[in-house]
């Protein structure tokens, strides 16, 4: 059986995404910003379809969010398409192939038939709550990991149950001033978490946890 993990881009003041998030703003107001060091690797552009690109330190980093992942859970911000009762056209922000190529179990109160994309990608809706998402998910891996692909309330839920086996922050030294904090709503006491690697690469550093105890 595979971990849970999550893997977050974070603003030196705590920030995952920027003011003013919205359907046509994902990221909120400067958002963008923190996923500059990712977007220009190798890695990343290859999962995509697109060539050139970087090699450098945090190479193994985006190796390992885009590899040995089995499954991913994500809020129903993350998939977009505004809340409330579903928008039927709206197949998420990624287009017919969504760069996923597994199961995506997507957090939301609002029922929906499952969303069979290109790829091997499906879209589950779920509304039995995060345990039921996790356990569906892990049937879904086998022996893989699944991935928390966010937001930042995704990520809170699982941290706030104590369900998060592994934690990565890569750290931009930027200041957003504002938007989506991840350490909100995690609950007395607040889980116990472990630094076990501090790797520093260009415009990033990132910080590696796992669970305490």
């Amino acid at each position: 059986m595979g971990n849970l993990k999550a893997n977050m881009t974070m603003s030196l003041d705590g920030f995952v995404a920027g003011p003013n998030q919205s359907a046509s703003d994902p990221l909120g107001v400067g958002g963008e910003q923190l996923h500059s060091w990712l977007l220009s690797l190798k890695a990343f552009r290859e999962s995509h379809g697109e060539e050139g690109g970087e090699v450098n330190t945090s190479t193994p980093f985006a190796e390992e969010i885009l590899g040995n992942v089995g499954a991913t859970i994500m809020g129903r911000n993350m998939f977009g398409g505004g809340p409330g009762p579903w928008d039927q056209a709206w197949r998420g922000y990624w287009g017919e192939n969504p760069p996923y190529h597994h199961p995506v179990f997507v957090l939301t109160r609002h029922s929906r038939a499952p969303l069979e994309m290109e790829g091997g990608t499906t879209f589950h809706f779920v509304t039995d709550g995060i345990e039921w998402a996790l356990e569906h998910a892990r049937t879904a891996a086998g022996a893989k990991d699944i991935s928390i692909g966010g937001g930042a309330s995704a990520v809170q839920q699982y941290l706030a149950a104590g369900l998060v086996d592994e934690l990565v922050i890569s750290l931009v030294p930027i200041l957003l001033g504002a938007g989506a904090r991840l350490f909100e709503n995690l609950g007395e006491p607040p889980p116990p978490l472990r630094q076990v690697e501090a790797v520093e690469a260009p415009g990033v550093t990132h910080l590696r946890y796992v669970r305490g105890s």
